[in-house]
Formats: C-alpha cells, structure tokens, sequence
C-alpha cells in the first residue's frame, strides 16, 4: 500500500493518492480541482489511477473528482446521500471497492455534514484496517465542525458526530492510521493538531472529543470557541453537488496593459493584488484588494472579494501567478480576465496614479498614545486574538466582517491598523480604502512585534500593562 498525501497549507486540508504497489492501480481522495499534480505524481510513479473518491460535500474548496473524471475517466464514486448530479458512482454503507489486492469499504460516518463517509482500507482478504480515511469525522486532535450548514442543523449532527466517533469509528483497533482531509489551520476544524495524520491509538490517549463521554459533553466541547469562517463556504457545498465547471487544465493567465486594467475597473472587475504587505503600501492601484499569496490568498480572497468576481491579478513573478490561480480555481473564482503587465511599474509609466499607506514604527505609536495625540487604533485579528491582549484603546473588528461592519468614525479620521504581523492588516486597509477612509497607515510589525517590544497590552477584563513575556 502507497498513500502519498498532498497538503493544501492555505486551507488547512489534505488530499492522497492511495495506490496498490503490488498491482499499480490507484484511487485520489478528495482532490482539490487543479488535478494536474496529482497525475503528474501517479505518471511519475508509474500507478494507473481509477477512481476519484470524496467524504463528503465540501464547504471549504470545490472537488477535482469530475475534473479528474473528464481527463482521464476515473469513476467518481461519492456517498450516494451526497446526491450528485453529475455521472458518478453512490456508495452505500458498506460498499466495497477493489484496488488491486486492497479493499476499499465506505463506512457511513455523518456529523461534519449528512451524507459523509470514511474510507477503511484492508487486504482484500483482509479483516484488519490498515488505514482510514476520515474526511472530517476524526481529525488529529478533534473533529470537523458541525456548524457550518446553519444552526438548525447544528444540534442533530452534533449527536451524529458523537455516534460516529463512538459506535463506529472507535471500534476500530489502536493501531489503525488515520488520514483526514481537514487539519490544522481549516476553517471546517474543531480543536486540531498541528500533525497531519495519527492513530486511533493517539486519539483515544489525547482527543478531547474523543474522550467526552455524553452527547452534552461532546457537544459542549465541540462547538466552544468556534471561530468565523469565510463567506464563500455558503456556495461551495451546492456548486460540488451540481459538479464543478470542468477547466480542462489551469487556466493561463494573458498580460494586460494598463489602459486595459483601468477599463476593466471602470466595467467592475476586481483588482487583486497578491504582492507583500510591503509592496502594497509603497504603492497600488487605487481600489484593489491587497490579499498577500501567502496570507493564505485561497481564504481572504473567498472572504472578502464578492464570490465569482472577474478579477485582474497583480503579481509580479510568473511562479506566483501560477499560485494565485491554483488558489483563485480551488474555491471556484475562474473568471480570471488577466494579470497587469508590468505590475504597478507598468501601471505608474502609464501616467495613471497610484494610492500609498504610511507605515507607523510602534515605538512613534507608543509615545503618541503616552502623549494623547493616538490615532484610532483598529485591531482586525480573530475574537480568540483580541481577548488574549490588544493594544490600549484598540477597536476590534475582524477583517473578515469589515465587508459587512464598518469601524463608525470619520472618513478623513486618522487609522493605524493591525493584526499578528501584516497580511490580514493589508486586506483590511484596502478594504476601508475601498470604502473612503483616506488616513489610513500600518503598524509595523504588527501585535507580534508590539508585544515582543514589552509594549503595553490591555487583557480582557484587566488594566493595561508592561507585558515582557
């Protein structure tokens, strides 16, 4: 048995190739829409792949199964609740499909969604588990979220999740592997682990879902906490039971002049700019979205930019374009009209204007708030962020709802924002320039380095103080 994981850091997820060594057949689960990695590795190995299986209708990222499909005609095979409307092969309980000499069983394990399943692995005469693939029912650490469908779900597939873990799942032996698809930084996550995979064994010793022992234990453990999630898991899960839009390949993006880009806005095209934090302030187009690549682009561009947008990508290197786009596909923006040739280079010979941010040392924003004379201070971290430390007299609102909220103050009214470091305080600054504040400025350095300074910072519920942690 070969499982070759592939680990989408941006969603927090992962897909494998599982595959026969003794025969060369091999199956994907739950791949990711930009299929040509996978095939590439199962070319390089020499494996001949059949099938394209999925655990549930995803909410964070849309299926490569039918791309797959339509390139190489794998049989998608998904659980038959999922209800697809495209070619495919439902799986019930219990079914079983042959890889060679493994066995494939699809054990029903619903909670994260309805209709989910997880795959056991054995020999194909087998009866011992040699892996299993739980999707979003077990994960390193806890569970996939139960939430996501809305809060009239919420109650009733917490209960299932509960079930599957203890009547199913964990009847299992100690030493089967556990591959899951969600994991540490996933939006669908519960309480996770950093690690990627584990053990049925290492879950019972440490899972804190695993151990309660009531369904009011497991669900007052399973839904604390829990934070926002982007707004474009609201179409995810419809879109992959309709079937995905087939690309027939990673799209390949043409130059644009300026003249071109400038008209494309005039017509409501997004301008979206993935360079550094950086290099936005120094300088951008008047309007775009400053969403840095490594911010992760895939969540903060399904967060904050209008779902389907035409876009225009600003990205001066060639590698990073090819990220962008991989990124933009996964979560279903393919109306990519082109990039600016150039870059903001290209835009300023063109005798077109750029806007610039202003970059406040911490040191100059400290005697200033010791003077009185602070510009407003607007923290955009997480909930879970600000009540551990905030800096005295901060405003939050996380960068995620400032589409939504915006801070009541004056255009013209004079803002610093943060985060942790710098991306999502990019996003938030072209976000509010978008919206008319024209005194904006970032901090550098972000609360990390406010706090590694030994700077004052403000805990819930205390007065301010000299942290030197």
């Amino acid at each position: 048995m070969l499982i070759k994981p592939f680990v989408d850091e941006g969603l927090g997820n992962s897909s494998y190739l599982l595959a026969s060594e003794e025969t060369g057949q091999a199956v994907l689960i739950d791949a990711e829409r930009d299929v040509d990695r996978y095939f590439g590795v199962a070319e390089g190995l020499g494996l001949r792949l059949t099938y394209a299986l999925d655990t549930h209708l995803h909410n964070d990222f849309l299926s490569g199964a039918r791309e797959a499909a339509v390139r190489a005609g794998l049989v998608v095979g998904a659980s038959a609740g999922a209800g697809l409307a495209f070619d495919h092969l439902p799986l019930e309980d219990g079914a079983r499909l042959s890889l060679g000499d493994l066995s494939i069983e699809t054990l029903a394990t619903p909670g994260h969604t309805p209709e989910h399943v997880s795959y056991a692995v054995r020999q194909l005469d087998g009866v011992q588990v040699l892996a299993l693939f739980t999707g979003g029912a077990l994960i390193v650490g806890g569970a996939a979220r139960t939430d996501l469908l809305g809060p009239e779900y919420t109650e009733s597939l917490t209960r299932q999740l509960y079930h599957t873990l203890h009547d199913r799942l964990l009847t299992l032996t100690d030493d089967v592997a556990v591959y899951p698809t969600h994991g540490a930084g996933s939006f669908c996550a519960a309480p996770a682990s950093s690690s990627r995979t584990t053990t049925l064994g290492n879950e019972r010793l440490h899972n804190r879902l695993v151990q309660a022992r009531s369904e009011a234990e497991f669900a007052s453990r399973a839904l604390q906490d829990l934070p926002s999630y982007p707004t474009y898991f609201r179409y995810m899960r419809d879109i992959n039971r309709l079937g995905p839009r087939v690309l027939g390949g990673l799209p390949v993006l043409a130059p644009l002049s300026a003249r071109s880009v400038q008209a494309g806005i005039e017509e409501g095209v997004a301008v979206l700019d993935t360079r550094s934090p950086q290099e936005f302030m120094a300088a951008h187009v008047p309007g775009s979205y400053g969403i840095p690549l490594g911010a992760p682009l895939i969540t903060w561009a399904g967060w904050v930019v209008p779902f389907a947008s035409p876009i225009i990508l600003v990205a001066d290197r060639p590698e990073d374009r090819i990220e962008a786009v991989r990124q933009l596909v996964r979560i279903g923006y393919d109306d990519l009209r082109g990039y600016l040739e150039g870059g903001v280079g290209g835009w300023q010979a063109a005798g077109l204007s750029v806007e610039k941010v202003a970059i406040v040392p911490p040191e100059r924003l400290l005697a200033a708030l010791e003077q009185g004379t602070a510009p407003v201070i607007l923290d955009v971290r997480q909930e879970a962020d600000w009540r551990s430390g905030h800096l005295p007299g901060a405003l939050h609102v996380e960068v995620g709802d400032l589409t939504i909220t915006l801070p009541d103050l004056p255009k013209d009214a004079p803002i610093v924002v943060h985060c942790g470091h710098a991306d999502r305080s990019t996003i938030a600054i072209s976000l509010l320039a978008r919206q008319g504040y024209i005194s904006l400025a970032l901090l550098d350095g972000g609360f990390s380095g406010w706090q590694a300074a030994g700077y004052p910072v403000t805990r819930k519920d205390t007065l301010p103080e000299r942290d030197h942690a």
